[in-house]
Formats: structure tokens, sequence, C-alpha cells
């Protein structure tokens, strides 16, 4: 059994000839512990995708199952519990809070999660424990999203999405935090889904999704995967 499973899923803005599909049938499905790229332009309905799998919007028909578990049809109750137990988020924005420190941001997810991961360690693995006492506003984009990234792992979600997670970094940072998510894949074996508009970014994944007008146009298995450090940003 795959573990995202996505089957005619539809999401409809607006009514009558003002209405606008952002899903439209979408259908495809991953493998536990893959790295997924959704590849498409600004508009094409990828952010809305990511955030029917992690359970911030609801779809008008169609069905999502991750891990077994039926996601379509959830009351808001049960989302935000799903939610807490199998979802990490990465945003393009960071959403770090700006009063706590590095360490005091990634624990802050720990304190409220399960069965969270020991904060240091995922310090260490994303190479940011020599920040831990700094402020959000005292680090670089590329750190800021390194913290970011550790805040989603802390909590040890079954699936990391990540959205634009590169768009507001330059090359040199692009790269530094492609190469953590890696890691995290690697080391732990989690679930990831990465949505972009960037064509390069498709050649970390082990499957890319190009999606278009609220539709797929191909899912194609990559078998040329290529590191953070082989493309070219």
């Amino acid at each position: 059994m795959a573990f995202i499973e996505i089957q005619g899923a539809k999401k409809q803005y607006g009514e009558g000839e003002a209405a606008i599909y952002a899903l439209n049938g979408v259908d495809f499905s991953l493998e536990k512990g893959k790295i997924c790229v959704i590849l498409g332009p600004s508009g094409s309905g990828k952010s809305t995708l990511l955030n029917m799998i992690g359970g911030l919007d609801s779809l008008d028909t169609g069905n999502i199952r991750v891990d077994g578990e039926q996601v379509t049809g959830l009351t808001k109750k049960e989302l935000t519990v799903y939610r807490k137990k199998n979802v990490g988020f990465v945003f393009q924005f960071y959403n770090l809070i700006p009063d706590l420190t590095v360490e005091e941001n990634v624990q802050v997810v720990a304190e409220i999660a399960a069965n969270p991961l020991d904060t240091e360690e995922i310090l260490k693995a994303l190479d940011i424990e020599k920040y831990r006492y700094r402020f959000p506003r005292e680090l670089s984009g590329g750190q800021q999203q390194r913290v970011a990234i550790a805040r989603a792992m802390v909590k040890n979600p079954k699936l990391l999405l990540c959205d634009e997670l590169t768009g507001a970094l330059d090359t040199k940072s692009s790269r530094s935090v492609l190469r953590f998510v890696e890691k995290v894949n690697r080391e732990y074996g989690t679930t990831t889904v990465i949505i972009t508009h960037n064509e390069a970014i498709a050649e970390l994944a082990d499957t890319v999704v190009r999606i278009k007008d609220g539709s797929v146009e191909s899912v194609k298995d990559n078998a040329s995967r290529r590191s953070a450090d082989e493309i070219e940003l």
C-alpha cells in the first residue's frame, strides 16, 4: 500500500462562470520514505495540493489517505490531531517565533509532540547547535530555514511538507537547505514532499509530479536522482 494515496481530488473556488478549479481530478501516490517534488508554475494548484495533504484545507470531492488513514472527511478537531501527530511543515518564510531563541523555537514544538526526537540531536543533525542562543533576527535566511526544518522534524513526523523552501534564498543557502532535507530523509526515513517551481530541485526527487492548471500532467520515478551538491541551482 502506498504511503500517500490521492484519488480524484477536486477543489473549487467561486461559483458559476467565476469558478476556478485549484485541483481538478488529481490522482497520484507516493511510497513511504521517498522524496517527492511537486513541480509547477505559480497558480498551478501545487500549494493547494500540499495544504490538502497536510490537513490545512479540505477537498470538495475525492480522497486522500496518508499511511492508511483517511484524511478526507475529518472534522476540524480531527484534522488538528492529524497534523499534530503526523505532519511537519516547512514554509517559505520560516514562521519562527521572533522572541524565542533557536533552541526555544525547536523546544516549544518538542514539548507538545507525542513522541518527539531529542532537541540536541536535531540541532546537531542540522548543524545549528552553535546558533542555539541566537534569535531569528540574528540569523541569515538559510540558517532560519534550517531552524524551521529542525522545528518541523523534532516532533518526529511521518510526513515532512515543504512549501517553496528555497524561494527566498540565494544559491548557496538553497543548496545548504536542500542538503539538510536530504540528510533528514536519509537518516530518519521521513517521507518528504517539496513543492517548487524550480526545475533543478526535481533532480533530488525519487518521484516527480508535474502539475498544471489543477491537473497532474505526469508522475515519474527519477531513475537518475542527484544530490543537492550535484544539481545546478
